[in-house]
């Protein structure tokens, strides 16, 4: 399995499973990752909202996981990598600029900065990076 289709399994696997809870329960992870107890009906719907995209982003990265390279990949990695890089930086300024952290909040920062982190490595022309479509 390459360093691509780890990437993509674990973003499916993380997202999509935050993604399913966030639709079921969207009460638990917003405690878990900003501490709030009694969230308003309109974070739980827009929680509900963001839980729909993050299981879409689960489901599309475990279908496209082992995609040969080419424009759907690439399109599908750096998706995932804005993803990550703006999810850690909301998430970030979350705990830093507002009195919003619950236990779950730097982790789910470190893991969304590694992911990022993962997916640069996997861009093409990067070391241990994926190959150009024509080989070079």
């Amino acid at each position: 399995m390459t360093h691509r289709e780890c990437l993509f399994l674990v973003t499916a696997l993380t997202e999509g499973g935050t993604g399913a809870a966030l639709v079921a329960v969207p009460a638990l992870p917003i405690a878990l990752l900003l501490g709030l107890e009694q969230p308003a009906p309109e974070a739980l719907l827009l929680a509900r909202v963001t839980g729909a995209a993050l299981l879409a982003i689960g489901v599309a990265c475990w279908v496209g996981r082992a995609e040969s390279r080419g424009p759907a990949w690439l399109g599908l990695l750096v998706g995932v990598l804005i993803y990550d890089v703006l999810a850690a930086g909301l998430l970030l300024y979350a705990g830093l600029a507002s009195s919003f952290a619950g236990i779950a909040l730097w982790p789910a920062v470190v893991v969304h900065l590694a992911l990022a982190g993962w997916g640069v490595v996997c861009l093409p022309g990067k070391p241990g990076g994926a190959q150009s479509p024509e080989g070079h």
